[in-house]
């Protein structure tokens, strides 16, 4: 596996049911190395910090390959890395094959898998159609959040390298599944409220989930 471009977001104002308000969510892949820090990305504009950076949400990736099921969704979109609001694009990292608390070493950082991304609002703007937000849940590819071990710079085609495996998890796409087909499966709940490396954050939303 490999990175297959660094983004950055531009700070942008955008209009929201007749307000305006700005995000970072537009991200654009640049040429030069980035710089994955402990809470955020440096030179990533992160405007909303409740729901994004800090310790357990730093770094968001999103895999290539995901993109050929949302084209066949979104056929008059031109699609381009980063389009998700991922900060790295990936080849092939698989929701279905990736553990929360599996760290990865990638450049010089060293990052661990936290959480899998909810999609906002946000998303449906940058695709002109909030239509996407729907498409995403229903589809089993979320991408990764991560949390920062080591400090480090990342750049283009550097290689993507498991140096970790959780052990007792459970992959991204099922905790992601919490949200959706797996909506008030109370002993799947509980499990993934047991996992060490879950974000909080994540276990405060599927907490919500328990009937």
């Amino acid at each position: 596996m490999k990175v297959l471009s660094v983004n950055i977001g531009e700070r942008k104002k955008i209009q929201w049911k007749f307000k305006y308000l700005e995000t970072g969510i537009f991200k654009y892949e640049v040429s030069t190395p980035i710089f994955l820090d402990k809470k955020d990305v440096d030179n990533d504009n992160v405007i909303d910090r409740k729901y994004h950076g800090g310790i357990d949400k730093a770094v968001y990736g999103f895999s290539k390959r995901n993109y050929q099921y949302f084209k066949k969704l979104h056929p008059n979109i031109e699609f381009y890395n980063g389009i998700f609001g991922e900060n790295l694009t990936f080849d092939d990292l698989k929701e279905t094959e990736t553990y929360i608390g599996d760290v990865f070493q990638i450049g010089e950082a060293i990052l661990q898998v936290s959480q899998p991304r909810i999609p906002c609002f946000k998303l449906g703007i940058v695709f002109k159609n909030q239509k996407i937000v729907k498409d995403f849940l229903n589809s089993p590819y979320c991408g990764f959040y991560f949390r920062v071990l080591q400090s480090g710079f990342v750049k283009q085609a550097d290689k993507v390298k498991l140096i970790k495996k959780a052990k007792n998890s459970m992959t991204v796409a099922e905790i992601f599944s919490i949200h959706t087909k797996n909506t008030g499966n109370n002993p799947f709940i509980y499990k993934a409220l047991d996992l060490e490396f879950l974000a909080e954050q994540s276990k405060n939303s599927i907490k919500k989930r328990l009937k």
